[in-house]
């Protein structure tokens, strides 16, 4: 029927506290030697979500530095894309 309203309801998954940093300045640091400036945009011991002011070939992995709390940069991997932000989790 149209218009049925659906009776499952949505699963909430738990997700880490984060804090947002309004733009923390930071750079994308990758094996070949390209470096390129970003946003850290929010953070949370797992991850971070980032922005670049254009929209640039972020490659799967990298380096970011410098991160709020951390002296060197931190291993990441991109876990999803949307123009010009981008969803990371830190590798160990």
């Amino acid at each position: 029927m149209i218009g049925e309203a659906r009776s499952e309801a949505r699963t909430r998954v738990p997700r880490e506290p984060r804090r947002e940093l309004h733009r923390h300045s930071a750079s994308i640091l990758v094996d070949d030697g390209m470096v390129s400036d970003c946003f850290i945009l929010d953070v949370s011991p797992g991850g971070a979500k980032i922005s670049t002011e254009a929209e640039i070939n972020v490659h799967d992995r990298f380096g970011l530095e410098p991160l709020p709390g951390y002296r060197k940069h931190r291993p990441c991997e991109v876990v999803w894309r949307r123009g010009k932000v981008f969803g990371l989790r830190f590798l160990t």
